[in-house]
């Protein structure tokens, strides 16, 4: 039999680990008795690059088990790391949440270990370096959709910084995903059917392992469905209330919609005619438009005749022609509280939209071993994985400013706007669900290696190859037709679009069917067309490595690991046409994003024993390693971790450790070209007179807004800004940090308990940040250097005193904390009645701090919403012959914005309509329980597994509608610890030969 991967030791380890769910400590007790009964023999653990005998580590090591994650109701990876209390107290991107942020593209999936950012977690497969995937310019991480669960063991995580050992990617951790082994040969069903229509989930998976004279091979073949969910699937995704309250009896505040009776639904206004009132530069100055002289009023058409009932008639002065006049059926809204109930905000389109996207994953897993010796063996592994990924939305877009039939002398007059006559501007906002997505990615992974003995020193030489090739295709709204109606007075027909030279068309941009997004399909042509992008990323990595015992010192053998290592990283993003040409109408516009780094590393590892079988140390360890990096694109650096094991006896064991890291910024972040977008952003200097009477903005930023010349009364265009985006090759610099960590095992010897609990540490800094815009400009106008603010070069004023052209490169600017302990608890007994066994993992996070620039606060997150300060993890269970039950809670603690609400603004409350009311930032203490059993047919070969996911049906909290304090669809609070399907049934039927 061969020594290297299937001696008994390596078994029994092997075994242990899959029969820990959350434990730590247990797993880690374990080893060291089995340990001290097999001999010589040596494993891999997590946190160290020696091969050992298994005993315990300096480095805390949480172990996730994927049999016993079944029993939870968790089905995929991403679920399963999820569930780890080491990501849970930090927002993370699922497949639902992807479709608001850039980074891999919709439909991705990645785990950020202590919420620091997913390029700062390693992800390992059977301890060798796997990949990134993804769409668009922004690939760093691996995508957790590639790796099946059916073909998953464990997962191992690392829960200190590793980049002496592992890379300098390793900041916040790394996680190590072991795959099955063995010649156990399994068919596998699992369903999972929410007790409401939307987001079911279907995997089929076979895998067939066998062992011969020579070797060993294991092939997983995996197929994944997992259904839409639509926002109109859950009520309380569907209707965006304000959720607000009366500030002396918290009595629901919000708007009623009268022609239904309920809390208004204020999501996207849909078709309308923004009115811009300019009848204030007429003779008398009069207007009948609500909120006019010089304000923005919305025009809404009364498509069911329920307007009238509720509204008066829109009525001129007959006398001034700068008063508006509108066609019959039209009526301002959104002016005072009732027609702010009648503003259409929920169009059907939204109901249909998704919230988690339908996804197609189908996975091929192979890996094997070729024993050409006793001590020198062949290995392999080939993964192929190709995700489908569907999501739909809806949207606005509008005519910039187009004329009245008769402007008054004020403005000019257009042939295009018949029935409306003034002095008024017009911008109409047309909806259309010609909004979707389709993201296909193909992936592939080779591993090719071989270890052995040399002597009593193992050695190890492999090679990694990835590749994700990613098409992402898009609907998309030309932009060169939008701009050709703009600011026009008589038809555009016989001239042509600037970009595509089509023919122009007149677009009835006041018709109601038009603004309710049913159009012609000369419309559609003119209107609408779509793109394919692609991505590819390419690694390839070359590691050796050689460990084994130098020298016999007083307290036991001195073990050293020494290895090299060489990798290459290569992007090239190529959006599709319409984005490339800038022609994509409210879209971000991107150029080709191409790059490529190579690495090259060397480290060393040594384990030194200096004390043992004294008085109060049993055994005394000290670990040290060493990392030098150099990096094509950002310079090298050397790393180092120390680490001190120290066993006190009868059961107690302190660990500590403290270590550097060095993390080169991502090729997107240093190549991506040219992106294009445009925010909306708060100015700060908009009235800047009034906003300081008020106590809205301080006494700084007025200062500096007049020594930029602009007016105290200055009016900024309501418009879009322009922002650019870009990377920073030439500039960033890599990024370093500081991971420290304390702590203590007690597993007594005299009953089946054990605790542990860890203190953390990490401080990076010159963290690359992506500012947004709004950080720009306030940055500049709040600094106490304005004359000198490097932030204020990045950007100007066009002649309107617009902000415009903001910058946005990646930059090192930030440093960012992290403190915190996790707890471990585990206790089992066995009784006449069965085995009886508890787990409880718990997060505490003391601090998540972000210090943005030099001169800002130093900003402590933890307990904001997407933050809590403390996550855990109940596991129960209870086991009799081939039968068990199992029960877990999941607990999300309280977290609250409200704070830092009222730090900012002065106050508690929200001016609504006139009407100071109570907001509400916080969410309470969440609980999510699921309920299971198993029961073994051993002697069919069936198991069977079937609970309930979300036993008592919890729904996420809700959250006041606070812009720029909340991330909310519908009223629910939009983050990852929430649950967003809803009570579920789900069955796992596994047949073994």
């Amino acid at each position: 039999m061969n020594k290297l991967s299937l001696t008994p030791l390596a078994l029994a380890v092997s075994g242990l680990l899959a029969g820990s769910l959350f434990s730590v400590s247990a797993q880690e007790t374990e080893q060291e008795e089995q340990a001290n009964t097999r001999g010589t023999e040596r494993i891999s653990v997590l946190g160290s690059r020696i091969r050992t005998d298994g005993l315990d580590r300096a480095s805390p090591v949480e172990v996730l088990n994927a049999d016993v994650a079944v029993s939870q109701g968790l089905s995929t990876l991403g679920d399963l790391l999820r569930s780890s209390t080491v990501a849970a107290g930090a927002n993370q991107i699922t497949s639902a949440t992807s479709s608001a942020i850039s980074e891999g593209g919709i439909g991705v999936e990645t785990v950020s270990l202590r919420g620091l950012g997913a390029n700062r977690t390693l992800v390992l497969l059977n301890g060798r370096r796997i990949g990134p995937a993804g769409t668009r310019g922004s690939v760093s991480a691996f995508d957790l959709n590639i790796m099946p669960l059916a073909a998953v063991d464990r997962v191992e995580i690392l829960k200190d910084g590793a980049s002496s050992l592992y890379g300098s990617d390793a900041v916040a951790g790394v996680v190590n995903i072991i795959t099955k082994k063995g010649d156990e040969s399994v068919l596998n069903v699992n369903v999972s059917q929410p007790f409401d229509n939307g987001g079911e989930t279907l995997r089929i998976s076979g895998s067939i392992g066998r062992t011969f004279s020579k070797g060993s091979v294991r092939l997983v073949a995996d197929y994944r469905k997992d259904s839409e969910l639509e926002r109109g699937d859950r009520n309380f995704f569907d209707c965006a209330e304000g959720y607000y309250f009366d500030t002396n009896t918290r009595e629901r505040r919000d708007v009623i919609d009268p022609r239904t009776g309920s809390f208004h639904c204020n999501d996207l206004p849909a078709g309308h005619v923004w009115v811009y009132d300019y009848a204030y530069l007429a003779e008398d100055g009069s207007t009948n438009v609500p909120n006019g002289g010089g304000a923005s009023t919305l025009m809404q058409y009364d498509y069911d005749g329920s307007l009238a009932q509720f509204l008066p008639p829109f009525t001129a002065d007959p006398n001034n022609p700068a008063h508006l006049r509108v066609p019959a059926g039209w009526y301002p809204v959104s002016y005072d509280r009732l027609s702010a109930g009648l503003t259409n905000s929920s169009h059907p389109f939204q109901s249909l939209s998704t919230l988690v996207p339908e996804r197609d994953t189908k996975t091929v897993f192979a890996q094997g071993e070729l024993w050409l010796t006793d001590r020198t063996t062949l290995y392999a592994e080939a993964l192929f994985n190709r995700r489908e990924t569907i999501s739909k939305g809806y949207r606005q877009f509008w005519n910039l400013f187009h004329y009245t039939n008769d402007g008054a002398g004020v403005l000019p007059d257009s042939t295009l706007s018949p029935g409306w006559t003034g002095a008024q501007g017009l911008s109409s906002t047309p909806i259309t669900d010609h909004d979707q997505d389709i993201i296909t990615v193909d992936y592939r992974r080779f591993v090719v290696g071989a270890e052995g003995y040399i002597g009593e020193w193992n050695w190890d030489l492999n090679f990694q190859s990835s590749r994700s090739d990613g098409d992402y295709f898009s609907k998309v709204i030309f932009n060169d037709s939008i701009r050709s109606q703009e600011f026009i007075t008589e038809s555009c027909v016989g001239s042509v679009t600037s970009v595509r030279k089509a023919a122009c068309i007149d677009l009835p941009w006041l018709d109601p069917n038009f603004l309710n997004g049913q159009f012609t399909p000369e419309q559609r042509a003119f209107l609408f067309g779509d793109e394919t992008g692609n991505t590819i990323y390419k690694q390839q990595t070359i590691e050796a490595l050689i460990s084994g015992e130098v020298m016999e010192l007083p307290a036991g053998m001195m073990g050293a690991a020494f290895g090299a290592q060489h990798q290459r990283d290569e992007i090239l993003d190529t959006p599709g046409s319409v984005t490339l040409a800038r022609n994509a109408w409210g879209s971000s516009s991107a150029g080709i994003t191409a790059g490529k780094s190579t690495t090259k590393a060397m480290f060393a590892e040594l384990q030194l024993p200096v004390l043992k079988d004294l008085t109060l140390v049993e055994r005394l360890d000290l670990e040290l390693s060493a990392r030098y990096t150099d990096v094509s694109t950002s310079g090298s650096d050397t790393t180092y971790k120390v680490g001190v094991n120290w066993d006190l006896g009868h059961g107690f064991r302190v660990r500590a450790s403290q270590g550097t890291s060095f993390r080169s910024p991502a090729l997107y972040e240093l190549f991506l070209n040219d992106q294009e977008s445009f925010p909306r952003i708060a100015d700060p200097c908009a009235n800047w007179g009034t906003a300081l009477a008020n106590g809205r903005i301080t006494q700084l930023v007025a200062d500096n807004c007049a020594a930029d010349g602009i007016a105290p009364d200055f009016r900024p265009p309501a418009t879009s800004n322009n922002a650019f985006a870009g990377g920073g090759l030439g500039e960033l610099v890599a990024e370093t940090s500081t991971a420290r960590t304390v702590g203590f095992v007690y597993t007594p010897e005299w009953t089946r308990f054990s605790v542990s609990a860890d203190y953390f540490d990490i401080e990076i800094k010159g963290e690359v940040t992506q500012l947004t815009a709004g950080q720009v400009v306030s940055g500049c106008y709040n600094s106490t250097e304005f004359a000198t603010e490097p932030l204020c070069n990045l950007f100007n004023r066009d002649n309107l005193g617009r902000v415009e052209n903001i910058r946005l490169n990646y930059l090192n600017i930030a440093t960012q904390y992290n403190r915190g302990i996790d707890l471990i608890f585990n206790y089992d007994v066995d009784t006449d009645f069965g085995t009886f066994f508890a787990n409880y993992n718990h997060t505490i996070q003391i601090e998540a701090a972000q210090q943005l620039l030099a001169s800002s606060p130093r900003e402590n997150r933890a307990g904001w919403l997407g933050r809590p300060r403390h996550v855990g993890n109940l596991n129960l269970g209870w086991t009799q012959g081939d039968l068990s039950v199992n029960w877990t809670t999941r607990l999300v603690g309280q977290s609250s914005l409200q704070d830092r609400y009222r730090a900012l603004n002065g106050k508690d409350t929200i001016t609504y309509w006139e009407e100071e009311v109570d907001i509400d930032l916080s969410t309470p203490t969440m609980f999510y329980h699921s309920l299971s059993g198993t029961y073994d047919f051993s002697k069919q070969g069936f198991r069977v597994t079937a609970g309930v996911s979300n036993l008592f049906d919890t729904e996420p909290p809700k959250l006041s509608n606070v812009p720029n304090y909340t991330s909310r669809i519908g009223t629910s609070a939009f983050y990852s610890q929430y649950d967003f399907i809803g009570r579920r049934v789900f069955v796992d039927l596994t047949y073994s030969f």
